[in-house]
């Protein structure tokens, strides 16, 4: 069975580490703030100018003037800082963001990246996305594997306009997890009750299939 949007921000939170600055794109990224292990600290950081993000909040403790950069309402931790984007975009351009996790409209083998455009259809825009796939060196993509119509979005090459060339190493999608290197999409784990058949039917670019394929743990 494929993963909920919830389960696949669960299985995201495992790659957070002790004392990472973190920034979560729109989206499936910003359900990971509510799956952050007990046992670590990490610091959220979103582009709009908050370090220090925490989960979304109670109906209760809704605060209208405490935002993400998609306009989310959101909560801060004890110790969160405040600032102007200017700021927060020197803090990804600078590199000092430890792991990036953003949503995405298609990736392709070469790791290159379209999350910003549908001819067509209106959307949000680029926001942060282009500073962040040029200044970070950990990203994870999250997003669905294939589209309404079952049409895959792992691409021998992305067809919508780029976001950003060669930078993502990782993708995670309601049926699997796989790594991008040598032209390929590597795969890694698949989700509970998800055949590699699955996998390889709704895989458009080149798919390396190890011998012995885990399932996820959530």
């Amino acid at each position: 069975m494929a993963l909920t949007r919830e389960q696949m921000a669960q299985r995201v939170s495992q790659e957070l580490k002790d004392g990472f600055y973190v920034n979560l794109g729109i989206g499936i990224p910003t359900l990971v703030a509510n799956y952050i292990p007990h046992d670590i600290h990490v610091m959220l950081q979103s582009e709009n100018g908050l370090l220090g993000m925490g989960a979304f909040p109670t109906e209760d403790a809704i605060d209208a003037d405490l935002i993400n950069a998609g306009k989310q309402t959101v909560t801060a931790v004890d110790g969160a800082s405040f600032f102007s984007s200017a700021e927060s975009f020197a803090m990804i351009r600078g590199g000092h963001v430890d792991l990036t996790v953003l949503g995405a409209f298609e990736i392709d083998v070469e790791g290159s990246i379209a999350s910003w455009m549908i001819p067509g259809k209106l959307i949000k825009g680029m926001g942060g996305a282009m500073d962040l796939v040029a200044g970070a060196d950990n990203i994870i993509v999250t997003m669905m594997h294939a589209d309404k119509k079952g049409n895959s979005k792992l691409l021998p090459k992305c067809e919508l306009p780029l976001t950003g060339f060669g930078c993502i190493k990782r993708v995670l999608t309601d049926l699997a997890l796989m790594e991008i290197k040598d032209g390929a999409f590597h795969l890694v784990e698949r989700a509970p009750g998800v055949s590699v058949d699955e996998i390889k039917q709704k895989t458009a670019g080149q798919l390396i299939v190890p011998e012995h394929v885990p399932e996820m743990r959530l």
